[in-house]
């Protein structure tokens, strides 16, 4: 089941994240912190109704945070559609003992249903330029990378770049008629 998250259970979420957290760092992927996600950002996610949680016999096992508000270090990148009614995904978390079993792939249909709902003309993330797992399963759903052509991103919290995704195809009713990829 998805929900909304309560403030109640940010402990739990930043318990499940540090655990992914840890499993990326040995990995060699330093995407998150012993600083990021931090309580805050999972407290204005809740306050503002955006952070979702994934669970299976009542744990918390995933999450998500949905947003339509645009990050300032998203300002600067030409995406493929004009910088209004778009959704953002931030955030994603799998349990590490969940992960593998398409836990991931249930958080992004919920996303992607949610801005077709809603409207929105496209959905947009970033990920960890050293990340490959992501963006291999970023690309398989069918998000395009924007780094190649108009650069990358990067956040105050690392020295390292992220690269945004942004998916089109399936969100709103006129996308053809408001982009141009050129």
């Amino acid at each position: 089941m998805i929900r909304h998250a309560k403030i109640l259970e940010i402990p739990e979420i930043l318990k499940l994240t540090k655990a992914c957290t840890e499993e990326m760092i040995n990995a060699g992927i330093y995407q998150w912190n012993q600083d990021y996600p931090s309580f805050k950002a999972f407290e204005n996610d809740v306050n503002r109704k955006e952070l979702y949680v994934l669970e299976e016999e009542e744990k918390i096992i995933g999450v998500i945070a949905l947003t339509s508000l645009i990050d300032d270090e998203y300002l600067d990148i030409n995406w493929l559609t004009p910088n209004n009614n778009n959704l953002y995904i931030h955030r994603l978390a799998i349990t590490p003992k969940y992960q593998g079993r398409g836990m991931a792939q249930i958080l992004m249909g919920f996303a992607e249903d949610f801005a077709r709902k809603n409207k929105y003309i496209s959905v947009r993330l970033d990920t960890f330029s050293k990340n490959l797992r992501n963006q291999k399963f970023y690309e398989k759903r069918g998000y395009k990378n924007k780094h190649w052509k108009h650069g990358h991103i990067r956040f105050r919290m690392s020295d390292n770049t992220w690269f945004c995704w942004s998916d089109v195809r399936r969100f709103g009713k006129s996308i053809s008629s408001e982009w141009n990829p050129n």
